[in-house]
């Protein structure tokens, strides 16, 4: 069985394989690490992978500079199935596990260690095959109809790669048609990763017969064809073997064997090896060139193919995943009471109001309830009730008919009309106005309305999503929201949570979000530091994640260092910040010492009296206080007063 890996798909690192052996395997920059990738856009020790029993992994980053991604979301902890995409700083990997390589169908194969004698083993290049050589063929000493029978052979297989085909079936072709010349009674191909001695893949033929359990294969062999990337020929095998492999049954010894090396380009992919337990066989060079020839020849077809199967099954995985599509970035608990609200409502044709503060990500909910409900292929329809007057709003949600009023030349749908079968998110419907309040109520009532200016009622199939930062029960009790359409649209309700009721998510954002800028801004970075982090994670943000993606794109775009440093940052982080964190000996203390002395001195003179002291400093008394919360100068005041 294939042990769990990594694979380098892009980066510094494409192309290699990391087993993970161990039960925690950690990833860095540092050579100290199992899995090290000599990369500066990687911090020294960035991520580790954990076993977890049953057989399940865990990946936890370990405060790196620019994060950890899984499927292109920034992750503090998340369990890994096979085929996530993991993302750290300019290295792409892959995460596989070795029994999604069994499910694909290839044979599996025994080892047994082989001896043969030094003096009688015969190798060959690849530059040194002849019929990888037209010119020199021809001057073969070999007799003319061996060449003719092997040129046949190699037009076949030449033909059988070009026609496609899946893996398996190319492979089983492939030893069909080089059996033909070469009198093997055994073979295999076998697919390796670099580094590893277990195939990643092998399909073995047997002549006349499937092989009726996993054959014997002859380790020295393929191990010195994949490693040396020679072919090798022996007819003097002595076998022996493998330390603890189960013992090989009685019947005929291995006497000859074959192996070449499979080549795509410069890339050793695997080997393609036959044996024969008939003495009465014996290999010869004439065999060593045609087996070199389509060991070099063959190669870039089962690459290809092997990626193409690899594409169908991700394709596949990916379709038949039940797990939730959402595009928010968060791993806290109130976020995880998120992610099951959208789980659970979403299969369903109920109402939802969502609450919340500016910022906090309703839309980003609504297109995740519309995406995992059974009207995922229909249309999501958002509307910006604060944005339209109410004579607008009407004909944007009911449309109108030509010559309902001045500037009506054509017919128009409505967004209602336009989402049927779908979803239609109504954004800051606590500010409908309430005179068109009854409409709405009639259609969420009704399903049915008709345009302006016409007299044809049409009926729609929509889920309502609505979403206020007001608080609609409130009101609803002063009379400025309809009660009836209040309780219309909260029949499924989620308040999402303020950023600042969520800090363990403010890293996972930031970190998101640098990365998105700075691809936009085409600018290098390799993460944000400790610094600037301590600062966005003590920030209250009243914008929320809105206010958090400004803040980084501003230090994206203004910033000159290779990190996003605190400096970098709005001044309003600065001002909450510890002062441990804010840049010493420069603008910034400066301008935080200045702003201390300036409220202290104004409070003291102002006898404590927060509205003269801020009448004086010319700033609102609610600015004033928070200054002061900002400033961290409760404890100073204390003295002041006493």
């Amino acid at each position: 069985m294939m042990s769990p890996r990594l694979v380098a798909v892009g980066g510094p690192a494409k192309g290699q394989v990391f087993l993970l052996a161990a039960d925690r395997v950690f990833v860095g920059r540092a050579p100290g690490n199992q899995v090290s990738i000599p990369d500066p856009s990687v911090s020294r020790r960035h991520c580790a992978i954990e076993r977890e029993p049953p057989g399940r992994f865990r990946i936890r980053d370990l405060n790196s500079r620019n994060g950890t991604f899984v499927r292109d979301l920034p992750v503090k902890e998340r369990w890994l199935e096979h085929g996530d995409e993991i993302r750290l700083g300019d290295c792409m990997l892959v995460f596989l596990l070795g029994e999604a390589e069994e499910e694909a169908g290839p044979s599996a194969v025994r080892w047994r260690d082989a001896r043969c004698d030094e003096r009688t083993l015969i190798r060959l290049r690849r530059e040194d095959s002849v019929y990888l050589k037209p010119e020199e063929l021809l001057g073969s000493p070999a007799p003319a109809v061996r060449p003719a029978r092997a040129l046949a052979a190699l037009l076949k297989i030449s033909a059988a790669l070009s026609s496609g085909g899946g893996l398996e079936a190319l492979a089983q072709r492939l030893l069909e048609l080089t059996a033909e010349v070469v009198p093997a009674g055994r073979g295999a191909v076998l697919l390796m990763p670099p580094g590893v001695r277990e195939p990643a893949a092998a399909f073995c033929w047997s002549r006349g017969a499937p092989p009726a359990e996993p054959p014997w294969i002859s380790s020295a062999f393929v191990e010195r064809a994949f490693q040396e990337g020679v072919a090798v020929l022996s007819n003097n095998v002595a076998v022996e073997p493998v330390a603890g492999a189960p013992e090989e049954p009685p019947g005929p010894r291995v006497s000859s064997v074959l192996a070449a090396p499979l080549f795509s380009g410069d890339q050793t992919l695997g080997v393609i090896y036959l044996d024969s337990t008939d003495p009465r066989v014996c290999f010869d060079q004439e065999h060593l060139q045609l087996l070199s020839a389509v060991g070099a020849l063959s190669g870039p077809a089962l690459e290809n193919a092997r990626r193409l199967e690899w594409l169908e099954a991700e394709n596949r995985r990916l379709h038949a995943e039940i797990t939730l599509e959402h595009d928010m970035v968060g791993e806290s608990p109130r976020m995880a009471e998120v992610y099951a609200f959208i789980a659970k409502a979403a299969p369903t044709d109920s109402t939802v109001l969502l609450s919340g503060e500016s910022g906090t990500g309703k839309e980003l909910v609504a297109r995740a309830i519309h995406r995992n409900s059974p009207r995922a292929g229909r249309p999501f329809v958002a509307i910006n009730c604060a944005a339209l007057t109410e004579t607008l709003l009407e004909s944007e949600l009911f449309g109108h008919e030509k010559g309902a009023f001045t500037g009506a030349i054509v017919q128009k749908k409505g967004k209602l009309e336009v989402a049927d079968g779908g979803s239609v998110f109504l954004d800051e419907v606590g500010e409908i106005p309430l005179a068109f309040q009854s409409k709405l109520l009639r259609v969420l009532q009704e399903r049915e309305f008709e345009r302006v200016g016409g007299t044809r009622p049409i009926k729609v199939d929509i889920r309502l999503i609505a979403a206020t930062n007001r608080d609609l029960r409130q009101a609803a009790r002063q009379g400025a929201f309809r009660q009836d359409l209040y309780y219309r649209l909260n029949v499924v309700a989620l308040t999402l949570p303020p950023l600042r009721a969520r800090r363990e998510d403010i890293s996972l954002l930031a970190s998101y979000f640098a990365v998105k800028y700075s691809k936009r801004a085409k600018r290098r970075l390799t993460g944000i530091s400790a610094a600037a982090r301590a600062c966005l994670t003590e920030y209250d943000w009243p914008g929320n994640v809105r206010e958090l993606e400004n803040a980084i794109e501003r230090a994206v775009v203004l910033g000159s260092a290779d990190l996003i440093l605190p400096e970098d940052l709005p001044e309003a982080l600065l001002e909450a910040a510890p002062a441990a964190y804010v840049p010493a000996g420069n603008y910034h203390e400066a301008l935080r010492r200045q702003k201390k002395e300036l409220v202290l001195k104004a409070l003291e003179q102002a006898r404590g009296n927060f509205t003269e002291a801020a009448q004086a400093l010319g700033v609102h008394p609610n600015y004033l206080h928070r200054l002061v919360s900002n400033l961290d100068l409760r404890a100073a005041l204390k003295k002041l007063a006493g």
